[in-house]
């Protein structure tokens, strides 16, 4: 429970209104019926979180998505993962037999922040989703799981050959010479930028287009064999040269221009989405799809100081290109444990989250007194309304630096223009690692954790 606070008479009117409209959450199936009536025939709903390292985000957002799946016909979960690494999980959902179980089928995901998809929560999804599909009658569909991401460079190039080698020998052995030179930055893509830097690049970004391009333009040799498995191959494999492509702009753009480099990453996750919708329409209704990303992806970003910045994101992309069809959930906390590094590429650790700062949506939310709470839908409603005017909302990443809190995770954003729904849990725990390292068990010690705000 929240202790009293003096508030002024404005703030006091927002608590009103949002106790009066929050949906409290219980552990009831029915704790989300308000968010699926919002939801309605929407073929896109994003699921967000506050940090990439948060147990309550991950298991809320699979208690949603299974009922997406389960209930309403969802086709698809996409995740802010590898597109590689993902579909060999989706081949291991429809029955492959490759991986003999989930946790076998979670070892694509071998790049920093591993934590991030292979942990506890997402081994019971995975799980899931291959008994569901297990229990659907013969020539059914069933769910996939997909990755939108574009780090994969080394992944992807690997596929787009491998893929070749199956199909047209001498058109493998074309694609092996086009990446060539990105060969020696398959294990350290980042490297590719630096080496941009000191003049090398152009040369690579002809070759992955004209990669690209050839593997489309012979899209029709390769699918005379008839068939769904022959059309998923394929997909598999254009998608693929479409992250080669992508990922080669990126890291040659990623350290001299951020806001350019930020919006080409969204803007491929956006492609790959409508991409995915296309593919999986070509094979009867209309496909319906869960993505689970960060709340700066997901949450429309001309409701925040990133677009002052430039910058745009996949939550934006959507609401332009489908409208109503396109429904966005955040996800933010108060106070509790993350899992989360100190340095890109460090370890794991379990991390004490600081209490948000005092003039933070979050410490708002704090205030009501509600464990755990759903607004819904949040603009408009009261709550809403109150909500409408910009405050310090925090984001925290694969990377945690609590001493510098304010400056490195807060932004400001107007949350009911953001969202079109909001999941607020006050305290919430680490996602657990499926490799817990030392770091993560031994924990933060209290007596490192900064008391003042």
């Amino acid at each position: 429970m929240a202790a009293p606070l003096a508030l002024p008479l404005g703030e006091r009117a927002v608590l009103d209104a949002v106790r009066r409209e929050a949906h409290t959450l219980t552990g009831d199936h029915r704790d989300y019926d308000a968010l699926l009536a919002l939801m309605g025939d929407a073929r896109i709903v994003l699921l967000g979180e506050a940090s990439h390292g948060t147990h309550e985000f991950y298991r809320e957002r699979a208690r949603i998505t299974k009922r997406l799946i389960a209930e309403h016909g969802f086709t698809a979960l996409a995740i802010e993962g590898d597109w590689p690494d993902a579909y060999r999980v989706n081949r291991y959902i429809h029955g492959a037999r490759e991986d003999r179980d989930a946790e076998e089928a979670l070892r694509g995901f071998r790049r920093f922040p591993t934590w991030m998809w292979r942990n506890a929560d997402v081994l019971d999804l995975v799980g899931w989703l291959r008994a569901h599909n297990d229990s659907l009658e013969r020539g059914a569909r069933g769910a996939g799981f997909y990755g939108l991401d574009l780090y994969s460079l080394g992944a992807s190039m690997e596929a787009v050959i491998g893929y070749l080698e199956g199909q047209d020998p001498d058109a493998a052995a074309r694609a092996r010479k086009r990446y060539e030179c990105l060969q020696p930055y398959s294990a350290e893509s980042a490297a590719y930028g630096q080496a941009v830097l000191l003049g090398v690049g152009e040369p690579c970004r002809r070759r992955v287009i004209e990669q690209l391009v050839e593997l489309r333009r012979r899209a029709g040799d390769y699918l005379r064999r008839d068939g769904l498995a022959a059309e998923d191959e394929y997909f598999f494999a254009e998608q693929n040269a479409a992250v080669v492509a992508n990922a080669e702009e990126y890291y040659r753009t990623m350290f001299g221009d951020h806001a350019g480099s930020w919006n080409l990453r969204d803007r491929h996750m956006a492609d790959t989405l409508d991409e995915l919708l296309a593919h999986l329409d070509r094979h009867g209704g209309t496909a319906r799809v869960v993505v689970w990303e960060h709340n700066s992806h997901i949450g429309d970003a001309r409701a925040t100081e990133m677009h002052q910045r430039g910058e745009l994101n996949i939550g934006q992309l959507m609401r332009e290109r489908h409208g109503r069809d396109a429904v966005n959930v955040g996800f933010i906390t108060y106070t509790g444990t993350v899992t989360a590094s100190s340095e890109w590429g460090g370890p794991a650790e379990r991390k004490r989250v600081r209490p948000a700062i005092a003039d933070s949506c979050e410490a708002l939310l704090h205030a009501t007194g509600i464990p755990a709470f759903l607004l819904c839908p949040l603009a408009a409603g009261e709550s809403g309304r109150a909500l409408h005017e910009p405050r310090l909302e925090r984001a925290i990443g694969v990377i945690y630096r609590p001493e510098t809190e304010r400056q490195s995770h807060c932004f400001a954003a107007s949350i009911a223009r953001q969202f079109d729904a909001l999941v607020y849990i006050d305290h919430t725990r680490a996602v657990e690692p499926l490799e817990r390292t030392p770091t993560w068990e031994l924990g933060e010690p209290p007596e490192t954790y900064p008391s003042a705000l």
